[in-house]
């Protein structure tokens, strides 16, 4: 068992180099939860390996490591374009020995950000990986970004009025304070 482990290791990190020379990113683009039953059998048949080079010590990327190379790889990335559903299928079948969790990771950071959003709620087409224009943007999903955008723009505005209301709390204590050191200290003279 232990010599199948540093097989497995071994096997990982010399397919790691090969598609990190290639240069070749990963897009997501679709939700995490979108997945065919095969996708995670695939992803299940792959776990022991990725696991295995993990423990092995290979270099595992950060999601956001893996963004950055999204963007510098692919014009879908880089000019923050609509992602083509199954875009995390492109981006595996350019990066074969990509970490899905990782990558998965890397797509929920991108299509999450606010530049993303503002992008999908006006957008009209998905992109592939190069940039080429696809299928349509359904209005639910320009919707779904409008919402999730709304969400983002409510729970700031609750956090600032919070902000300005301890400031102001805080405020109207140290003057209740200092008043109150004001009497002590005029009726301790007397």
């Amino acid at each position: 068992m232990k010599s199948m482990n540093t097989m497995s290791s071994v096997a990982a990190s010399t397919e790691a180099p090969d598609s990190a020379a290639s240069g070749t990113p990963i897009e997501t683009g679709a939700p995490a939860a979108t997945g065919t039953p095969t996708e995670s059998t695939e992803a299940s048949a792959a776990a022991p390996a990725a696991a295995t080079a993990s423990t092995a010590g290979a270099d595992i990327q950060s999601p956001r490591a893996l963004l950055k190379q999204l963007q510098e790889q692919f014009p879908a990335f880089r000019n923050c374009l609509p992602l083509a559903i199954g875009i995390d299928k492109q981006v595996l079948a350019r990066l074969p020995g990509l970490n899905r969790k990782v990558m998965r990771a890397a797509l929920g950071i991108h299509t999450g950000s606010m530049r993303y959003l503002r992008a999908m709620e006006k957008a009209t087409v998905r992109y592939d990986l190069d940039g080429n224009a696809g299928a349509e943007v359904t209005d639910t999903h320009r919707q779904h970004a409008k919402e999730q955008l709304q969400e983002r723009f409510k729970k700031e505005a609750d956090r600032k009025k919070a902000e300005r209301e301890a400031a102001a709390k805080d405020e109207a204590d140290r003057k209740r304070q200092e008043k109150l050191e004001q009497l002590a200290s005029k009726f301790s003279r007397r």
